[in-house]
């Protein structure tokens, strides 16, 4: 189970959709927001506005959010958040990666604490763990935007690492270096992809018994609750069994 979005699929369905919903369409705005007042607030000219309009977009958030959000920025009464990475230790030894925008980094940071200690987990040092992952570019089309050949063709020649693709979709990786130019050269055989964000990527993972898995997948759950947190990402596999009494 690398990164964060199957662990969060099995969250999802076990909550509540509507408050699940309104919390997604938070912080996505909050990163549009960030991303509008850092950069341009044009999202030709600004690549993270762009790639945040698109992760909105993927979730289904109406256009007239989205605009707001923007427009938020460009009036100046939005609030200042900051860019802050946790690392820490999950039950059994996992190591969890925690990207946040706060406006208060004392709260935030005492809050992301909390969190793990009751977990059984620990709280550590900046670069403690994301020595074990890589930042990557991750692009996702639908199944239908190409075939597996055509994909992997475009994702070679415009400079992607890997292309794998399955009756799902297609997900293309890239060097966080060259990401905005793959993307960039994809999206103008295929049109806008699916998803398209930097992330995280374990470079190993570790399996877990189901009891350390439930541990872990609470943390996680715990964590993605809190409004400055944006991405949550592990090194960690659980069982298919684990996977099935959850609904995943």
């Amino acid at each position: 189970m690398a990164g964060h979005s199957q662990f969060k699929n099995i969250m999802h369905k076990k909550g509540k959709q509507d408050a699940i919903r309104s919390k997604i369409f938070s912080k996505l705005a909050r990163e549009i927001t960030v991303a509008a007042k850092m950069g341009m607030p044009d999202p030709n000219l600004n690549p993270r506005l762009r790639l945040a309009i698109q992760a909105a977009r993927a979730e289904n958030m109406p256009k007239d959010n989205i605009e707001r959000a923007v427009k938020k920025a460009i009036g100046g009464d939005s609030e200042n958040y900051d860019e802050v990475r946790y690392e820490g230790y999950a039950p059994g030894g996992i190591a969890v990666i925690v990207e946040a925008l706060t406006d208060n980094r004392n709260r935030t940071a005492g809050e992301v604490r909390s969190y793990f200690t009751k977990a059984g987990g620990a709280l550590a040092e900046t670069g403690a763990v994301s020595f074990m992952f890589d930042r990557v570019g991750e692009i996702e089309f639908e199944a239908k935007a190409a075939s597996e050949d055509a994909m992997m063709e475009a994702a070679i020649e415009g400079g992607a690492d890997d292309a794998t693709s399955n009756p799902e979709g297609h997900v293309i990786t890239t060097s966080m270096e060259a990401f905005a130019e793959v993307a960039k050269a994809l999206e103008s055989k295929f049109g806008e992809p699916r998803k398209s964000k930097l992330v995280w990527r374990p470079q190993n993972t570790i399996s877990v018994d189901d009891e350390t898995g439930e541990k872990i997948l609470r943390l996680i759950s715990s964590l993605e609750e809190n409004d400055d947190v944006q991405n949550v990402y592990a090194n960690f596999e659980i069982s298919d069994a684990l996977m099935t009494k959850l609904g995943g």
